[in-house]
């Protein structure tokens, strides 16, 4: 039996569904008789929850084990997650990994650690990843204001660019009856705001092997979790535009508690480089999901993923992409330079596009969403919208968020904290004063 108090703490790289896992396995942890600690503080254990989306995750892993050893050279280093999955020898050769955790196990950390002496060489447990066909409840609990609720875990799709498949497995979600009962759950903490989170949550329904449930939708989802009481606010994170329907649109933009915020996927705005990517759907989709927000949401914010260097990508095609983006009425864009990835299709095609032009594509499409960013909270100065204001004070500053998800910020007020507080945008990126009671804040872009 392990000592009482022994001290973890856990370091997450990645997305959001990674987010809401390492606090899972947390609570594991915590339940098993162990301390949970921040990262920086010596530990006994360091767990890190890793992705291997890019080469950059994969370095990252790599620096934050050796940042966990300098702070505590006999400290027992654990790494789960994508990146575990795919490479576990990899990791355990890594020097100071004492435990490597594939997707089947990372859920059963508690089990595996019954000695934390450190090892001559790391142990890795990792079955095919065909194993991992549960699904797992998740949520993740570190501030008072919002939390990271897993919906929905791997993914059926076969992007040609994307190891995520094979990191995860396959597509299978939470039953709409447990879901509920998670946000029930974390509104008993005080909660206000939820974001849904997953692979691919638009495949919201299927059970284990595949079967889809009946009457187990994304969109049953969603009205189900329209009527918990307690949460404030709920968001989409990531919706595949194909699975993004015109009845889900409609239906968040007549709920009480969905917000008008949507990040959509895109890729690249050529239907050629579509294909090239094995993407489900043509460009002329993509932009009659976007008009249909904006018809019925004008004021709502979209969000959208590219992946710019992808192989074969002629600098016209680029710039189809580019002025395709240009054009669409979208918020901001979230900017990927492609990157080789073992085991998939894509690594064996032809037309590598030199790093320098990735990079070159990059920078031009960052620039385009700082405009696109800049325009879209310029139509909201000097209007009123609805704040959910968070704990943490900087500089005597607290930030937020609006339901549109407008950044700002404000002078701090402990009252306002974890509040819905209506507030008008006074101006971007300069500093505020305020006298009184707060009514005006800073659009932070």
């Amino acid at each position: 039996m392990l000592q009482d108090q022994k001290k973890v703490a856990f370091y997450t790289l990645g997305c959001k569904l990674n987010f809401s896992e390492t606090s899972a396995i947390g609570r594991q942890m915590n339940e098993a008789g162990f301390k949970t600690v921040n990262f920086e503080d010596i530990a006994d254990i360091y767990v890190v929850n890793t992705c291997s989306v890019t080469d950059n995750a994969d370095r990252k892993c790599r620096y934050t084990i050796r940042k966990a050893l300098d702070r505590n050279p006999e400290a027992f280093i654990v790494i789960v997650g994508c990146y575990a999955q795919l490479k576990p020898e990899e990791i355990a050769s890594i020097e100071g990994v004492d435990l490597v955790l594939g997707a089947a196990e990372k859920f059963n950390l508690v089990q595996h650690i019954e000695d934390l002496s450190k090892k001559e060489q790391g142990q890795f447990i990792s079955s095919d990843v065909c194993d991992a066909n549960f699904f797992v409840n998740a949520w993740s609990i570190g501030e008072r204001t919002r939390t990271f609720l897993k919906v929905q875990d791997g993914c059926d799709y076969n992007c040609s660019f994307c190891t995520i498949p094979l990191a995860r497995g396959n597509s299978r979600s939470n039953t709409i009856e447990n879901a509920v009962k998670d946000a029930q759950e974390i509104a008993t903490h005080g909660i206000k705001e939820i974001v849904l989170t997953g692979v691919n949550i638009g495949d919201f329904g299927k059970g284990k092997n595949g079967a889809r449930r009946a009457n187990e939708s994304f969109l049953d989802l969603i009205k189900a979790l329209d009527e918990v009481e307690g949460i404030e606010r709920f968001r989409i994170s990531s919706i595949e535009p194909n699975l993004l329907s015109n009845e889900i649109i409609e239906f968040v933009a007549h709920s009480k508690r969905f917000m008008p915020h949507f990040h959509i996927p895109l890729q690249s705005g050529n239907n050629e480089m579509l294909a090239k990517m094995r993407r489900r759907y043509l460009r002329e989709l993509y932009a009659d999901r976007v008009q249909t927000i904006k018809k019925l949401m004008p004021h709502a914010c979209i969000g959208v993923d590219v992946i710019v260097g992808f192989p074969g990508e002629t600098e016209d095609h680029f710039l189809d992409t580019y002025n395709f983006i240009n054009e669409l009425d979208v918020s901001y864009l979230h900017v990927f330079t492609y990157s080789e990835r073992e085991n998939t299709h894509a690594i064996e095609m032809e037309g590598v596009v030199p790093v320098n032009e990735r990079r070159k594509r990059n920078k031009m499409l960052r620039i385009l969403s700082d405009k696109k960013k800049r325009y879209f909270y310029n139509l909201h100065l000097n209007g009123t919208r609805t704040v959910l204001w968070e704990e943490s004070e900087t500089e005597g500053k607290m930030n937020g968020f609006t339901d549109n998800y407008i950044k700002v910020q404000a002078s701090f007020d402990s009252e306002s904290v974890n509040s819905l507080v209506d507030f008008k945008l006074f101006e971007i990126e300069k500093n505020l004063i305020v006298s009184g009671n707060v009514v005006e804040c800073t659009v932070v872009s």
